[in-house]
């Protein structure tokens, strides 16, 4: 297939890149760091485009079988629209491209539901620490799922828990919320992104994605991405 993948330059894009070409997929990764690829025989086309910028995304999007956003910014106190508006503009240039598929990811953040079997100390303490953190992204996240509802695209939305960096795929689970579990391997959240757009699972739904095994201590990732760098995709 002909996939286009967009923030490929973050950790989890890169992960969704490499995999898709180790595939023999064609893949064109957008990104505002086009040198963040470096040379190499299995380099994807690289454009240089801005998600915020319609008329880049129109031309990044024209000519490819299917489309993966891997967008994500760290937590921040300001109001957040680079996932509803980059949406926008991707659904838009898909409808004008005659484009179809379409995977985004999203984050279990944008419900306040708790999976069955939570602790009291996480839904009291820790759940709300980390919702207060990331509200704006979380608000923006809910508005570019609504957006896509509205479409009649063939959309997928991934929501992954706490992000870590995993050796491997595992056996994750992917299913509707909510899923027991506190933690996303990026590599099995970049798997399940480019099953989803090649294998066309999960059309018109939003799913969550759970590493079940091999995952780290939730302190250690709350210090990492929630407090240090954020929650980047």
């Amino acid at each position: 297939m002909k996939l286009v993948i967009f923030g490929a330059s973050g950790p989890t894009g890169r992960l969704a890149t490499e995999q898709a070409l180790a595939e023999g997929h064609s893949v064109t990764a957008v990104t505002r760091r086009p040198d963040a690829f470096p040379a190499g025989a299995h380099r994807p086309e690289v454009v240089g485009a801005d998600v915020m910028d319609a008329a880049a995304v129109d031309r990044a999007v024209a000519g490819h079988d299917a489309v993966i956003s891997t967008l994500g910014v760290p937590y921040t106190k300001e109001n957040v629209t680079v996932y509803s508006q980059g949406a926008a503009h991707i659904a838009r240039a898909m409808a004008g491209h005659g484009v179809r598929r379409l995977v985004c990811v999203s984050s279990i953040g944008v419900t306040p539901e708790h999976a069955p079997g939570e602790t009291l100390m996480f839904r009291k303490v820790i759940a709300p620490i980390l919702l207060k953190l990331g509200r704006t992204i979380y608000a923006d996240m809910g508005r570019m799922e609504e957006l896509l509802r509205g479409t009649d695209l063939e959309w997928t939305v991934l929501r992954p828990a706490g992000l870590f960096d995993g050796d491997e795929v595992t056996d994750y689970v992917v299913g509707e919320p909510r899923i027991p579990g506190r933690f996303t391997s990026r590599r099995d959240l970049a798997d399940a992104l480019v099953r989803a757009a090649v294998d066309g699972r999960h059309v018109r739904s939003a799913v969550e994605v759970i590493t079940t095994r091999g995952v780290p201590s939730y302190f250690g990732v709350f210090v990492k991405e929630a407090l240090h760098i954020g929650n980047k995709r």
